[in-house]
């Protein structure tokens, strides 16, 4: 579905959600036990029930500057095997919610990776006639240089089956450009370096009129880790960088004007870092 809009000056941000649920992400932050988060009044009634069950989601951004149509990020995607079963072969409306959104697959100009897992690349392609295909055949498709080379070497098992069917498909299509972590992407767009949870990973700054957002990608999963940025996500390859690149963003981001966009949050998916005591909270 099409979920919230944004506006940053010129810039236009649309919200396109694959999944969004209630519960299961203690498996990412195990730290967060039920207990726990709902000794956090605040993360309710938005990022958790009264049963301190957390809500997160699955979603890619279209960010339309003036000069491109950017999607950040391409969810888990239709028709990949999987592990996890709720996103085995998925089978849903991405494609006519992005179109809804304003752009067909063909109008995307770029399509940006934060990092290269298996739920921020999987729209990168599409089954057509017995084999994967880029989805947006007219886009330039920005990773991570130092992210790329990483798992380009180090794959296995699922990551493996990731990078064959979601991201080699395109760049042996010659789609790919390999750009550094704190790349110029257009006037609007510059990527801040986040690593931790992968170690090319990026996050996505953008200023406009005065105006100005940050797409988080995986550098946290839960607003929980605004309170306990201590609370490492299981996937993080490198624990005690993660943790410093949330504590380092934090401070950056803290009682200023910038809105932050959650790549996981559920709705409402985007507030402001407000200081609250020793830590940090979202204030929506």
């Amino acid at each position: 579905m099409v979920g919230e809009v944004w506006r940053i000056g010129d810039v236009k941000i649309s919200r396109i959600v694959e999944i969004e649920a209630t519960g299961g992400m203690t498996r990412i932050i195990p730290d967060a036990t039920r207990e726990r988060v709902m000794g956090m009044r605040w993360l309710q009634p938005h990022f958790a029930d009264e049963e301190g069950r957390m809500r997160g989601a699955i979603h890619a951004l279209l960010v339309e500057t003036p000069s491109m149509a950017i999607v950040v990020d391409t969810c888990v995607g239709n028709d990949k095997d999987r592990a996890l079963g709720a996103w085995n072969h998925l089978q849903t409306a991405f494609l006519d919610d992005l179109k809804s959104a304003g752009k067909g697959r063909e109008e995307v100009d770029r399509v940006l990776c934060t990092h290269l897992h298996v739920d921020h690349v999987g729209w990168n392609t599409m089954w057509v006639d017995g084999k994967w295909v880029p989805t947006f055949p007219n886009a330039r498709y920005l990773m991570g240089r130092k992210e790329f080379d990483h798992w380009r070497a180090n794959a296995k098992d699922g990551q493996a089956d990731v990078m064959a069917d979601s991201v080699m498909p395109v760049y042996d299509a010659g789609l790919v450009d390999l750009v550094e972590q704190d790349a110029k992407i257009c006037p609007e767009i510059t990527l801040i370096p986040s690593p931790g949870h992968t170690p090319g990973h990026a996050s996505v700054h953008i200023q406009s009129e005065g105006e100005a957002a940050l797409i988080t990608g995986d550098f946290l999963h839960h607003p929980v880790q605004f309170a306990h940025p201590e609370w490492s996500s299981a996937p993080d390859v490198d624990r005690p960088q993660a943790i410093q690149t949330r504590k380092t963003m934090y401070e950056r981001f803290a009682d200023g004007p910038t809105l932050i966009i959650g790549t996981h949050f559920a709705t409402p998916t985007a507030g402001y870092i407000k200081r609250d005591g020793d830590a940090w909270r979202l204030d929506v």
